[in-house]
């Protein structure tokens, strides 16, 4: 189950650094934007059907379903011969991944005791944090090898037919309905749901990706998408409030976790733990290439202090959240080392050292450890167990919410910023160039640069990069916030009096 978790997190960060050879090799470079949109378009808008899909099939069977997709966008990516087939594969991967994620989520409640639970969960937020950094590792490897980057979708299917044996002959079948046939069991699906929530996210989260980086945010198809996701999601939300098509045990959104305080600050403070996660990721490599003119795989490695501490406290905090059974504590400790760690991030600046970059992520990558993973293991403990499909759904949905907003938010920061600032430097460059400068896809630019500039340019680019540990000190502080309105409490102290 880790295997395929890993797979989905790699997956939704390995064409960071293979999206330059891939335009070389297949053209068409006005879409390379899609190959990473595609993936997280697919994942986030299927995330809470695949959850209710697991509390009516047999988990088991649902789970080697979504890994069949996702092998088989995988092999369709590895193999495609145009621009469009691979953002095609790229979406059935994601549609699968989701699947894996939330299965993965959903096998571990029906084979854990609840208190046993959040060290396996914190496994879990291994895997996917080892999986989410090490994406670009993998892709930039294969980009720079003689494989080529087909390989870094090609050993999707290596990986998977390794475990293959595993999934099917030791998963426990885990059927909820096991009287009920297929047919009566695809009746019970909110369908009306399903396809409001899917036009709904597609659409926002197409305006929320696109808004400020490939268009203007007044463009007429951004304001489009805006009130086209807009309308799908408040009937979105009509239909599931009054069970429209369906009823309160069918509808496909979890409604009635709304009602309960503790899952909603779960929810956000999954959103902030992605956050916390993601910026860095992203902009911690590309501080290394601009400044350092490291090569995108050198880059991704110097990102292993910040995982190997995360992974770390995440593994802490899973066994110590089983002992103890002490929640609350983990975020606002979390909170306050990502504050602190993005506060000095962002002073970083062109004569900033090494270890002082390392240092700071680390501080970043201690505290988001801390509750990356704990709002799964709180969320199912504070839910029957016949829901536990449904948590795992909810928390995950917020967890890709997270990724899509937090990418969004800081590439427009950064795009604008760093195009801003460089514009003002260099009035008379054109705006391609300059675009190209800042998404380090131009280096033809840094040649023509005068010696004497070159500081300056970088220092415009590193000024934009800082804004981005903004949203890190800002979901932080989130953290901070909505740990001081937990309760403090000890889960499982049930199962502690039954042993």
């Amino acid at each position: 189950m880790l295997s395929a978790t890993f797979l989905f997190s790699l997956d939704n960060t390995i064409v960071a650094d293979v999206q330059a050879v891939v335009s070389e090799d297949l053209g068409e470079i006005d879409k390379l934007s899609w190959l990473g949109v595609a993936f997280v378009l697919a994942s986030s808008s299927t995330i809470i059907t695949w959850g209710k899909l697991y509390g009516i099939f047999s988990a088991k069977w649902t789970y080697i379903t979504s890994i069949v997709l996702f092998e088989v966008g995988s092999a369709i990516c590895g193999a495609a011969p145009t621009m469009n087939a691979i953002i095609v594969g790229r979406a059935i991967a994601g549609l699968g991944g989701a699947g894996m994620y939330v299965g993965c989520l959903t096998l571990l409640s029906i084979t854990t005791s609840l208190r046993e639970r959040p060290i396996y969960l914190a496994s879990t937020g291994v895997s996917w944090g080892l999986g989410t950094v090490l994406g670009p590792v993998v892709g930039g490897a294969f980009a720079e090898s003689s494989a080529t980057w087909r390989w870094a979708f090609y050993i999707n299917l290596c990986i998977g037919a390794l475990f293959a044996p595993v999934y099917i002959f030791f998963l426990p079948r885990g059927d909820p309905q096991k009287t009920v046939s297929i047919p009566k069991k695809l009746l019970q699906l909110d369908f009306i749901g399903v396809v409001l929530n899917i036009g709904a996210f597609v659409a926002l989260i197409l305006a929320i990706t696109f808004g400020g980086v490939l268009y203007p945010w007044n463009d007429g198809r951004l304001v489009a998408l805006w009130i086209v996701g807009g309308i799908l999601l408040i009937i979105f939300g009509v239909q599931q409030a009054f069970c429209i098509g369906t009823t309160k045990e069918r509808r496909i959104f979890p409604a009635d976790f709304l009602r309960q305080k503790i899952m909603w600050i779960l929810f956000i403070l999954m959103n902030a733990a992605a956050t916390c996660v993601f910026v860095p990721t992203f902009y911690i490599p590309l501080f290394f290439q601009f400044v350092r003119g490291d090569s995108p795989l050198t880059a991704a490695v110097r990102l292993l202090p910040f995982i190997c501490v995360m992974v770390f406290f995440g593994l802490l905090n899973g066994a110590l959240l089983s002992k103890f059974g002490l929640y609350m504590p983990w975020y606002l400790a979390g909170g306050i080392l990502t504050v602190i760690g993005g506060s000095l991030m962002y002073t970083v600046d062109v004569g900033s050292t090494n270890s002082g970059v390392y240092g700071y992520s680390i501080l970043i990558g201690i505290g988001a450890g801390c509750f990356i993973q704990a709002s799964f293991s709180v969320a199912q403990a504070k839910v029957p167990h016949s829901r536990a499909s449904d948590a795992g759904g909810f928390i995950a949905l917020a967890q890709n919410l997270g990724i899509v907003l937090a990418l969004a938010i800081s590439g427009s920061v950064f795009q604008n910023e760093a195009y801003g600032n460089l514009k003002q430097l260099l009035p008379s460059a054109p705006e391609p160039v300059l675009r190209g400068a800042v998404s380090g896809a131009n280096s033809e630019f840094f040649t023509s640069v005068p010696p004497e500039m070159i500081g300056r340019v970088l220092e415009s680019i590193l000024d934009a990069m800082s804004k981005t540990y903004v949203l890190v000190i800002t979901a932080g502080a989130m953290t901070i916030i909505g740990s001081l309105l937990m309760k403090r409490e000890r889960l499982f102290l049930e199962v502690a009096a039954a042993g």
